[in-house]
């Protein structure tokens, strides 16, 4: 006899079906959840760490801020130091061009010229004083330009007072102040040098070699003593 199953299989499998595709869900949404939670982990990792880093930064860069802070301290210090030093060299050059200066004023002044006032500003010097005639002035000027230690001369003012002073002429000069190329010290220095190789270069003369004085006569003599007694017109008197 044939068995003949009567029962809903159909159904209960489908039901099965069901109950394993829920399962495979389930799991699925399970193993979602858990990678899901993975990632924020390790991307709540990646955070923290760059949020380490960008505070190491923030930190280094605070450092090198007060190192900057510093180094710009040291480069107005330096920068104050440089210009100190440069007023010391600046000094010790032009220590001796006051000595010269009124050197070559006494010697380029005219006798028919007098000073009144002295003005130094700089590489200028202003000099106001009287004179006898323009032509004195002039005089003085070239004087002036042909010093090694000044330059060029501009005359600011020239004005006659008529009176009866001996200076009825006042004027104004402009100087512009300059160094020699060959300054005294170095001259004096190869002076000296020359001096000292021509002195170790010039012969000695024995003792033995010594000339001997030339005897003049009684007549030629006596004709220079008379010469020599003679008073000399227009001597220093």
């Amino acid at each position: 006899m044939a068995h003949i199953n009567l029962l809903p299989w159909r159904a209960e499998r489908r039901k099965q079906r069901q109950r394993e595709f829920f399962m495979q869900l389930g799991a699925a949404a399970v193993a979602g959840i858990g990678v899901l939670m993975l990632w924020g982990f390790w991307m709540g990792m990646r955070v923290d760490n760059q949020n380490e880093r960008n505070a190491y930064l923030q930190d280094q860069i605070k450092q090198v801020d007060v190192r900057l802070d510093k180094i710009k301290d040291l480069e107005k210090v330096r920068s104050q130091l440089l210009a100190r030093k440069q007023i010391i060299e600046q000094l010790q050059a032009n220590r001796s061009q006051m000595v010269h200066l009124f050197d070559e004023l006494v010697k380029t002044i005219p006798s028919s010229v007098r000073l009144t006032s002295i003005k130094q500003a700089g590489d200028q010097m202003v000099l106001d004083g009287v004179a006898q005639s323009n032509a004195s002035v002039a005089d003085y000027m070239r004087n002036i330009e042909a010093s090694p230690w000044m330059g060029q001369t501009d005359l600011s003012k020239t004005e006659n007072s008529h009176d009866a002073s001996r200076m009825p002429y006042s004027f104004g000069l402009t100087v512009s102040l300059q160094k020699p190329k060959d300054d005294g010290t170095d001259q004096g220095n190869a002076a000296s040098a020359s001096s000292g190789s021509a002195t170790a270069a010039a012969p000695v003369v024995p003792a033995a070699t010594a000339v001997k004085p030339v005897m003049t006569p009684p007549a030629t003599a006596h004709a220079a003593a008379q010469s020599g007694a003679a008073p000399v017109k227009g001597g220093v008197k």
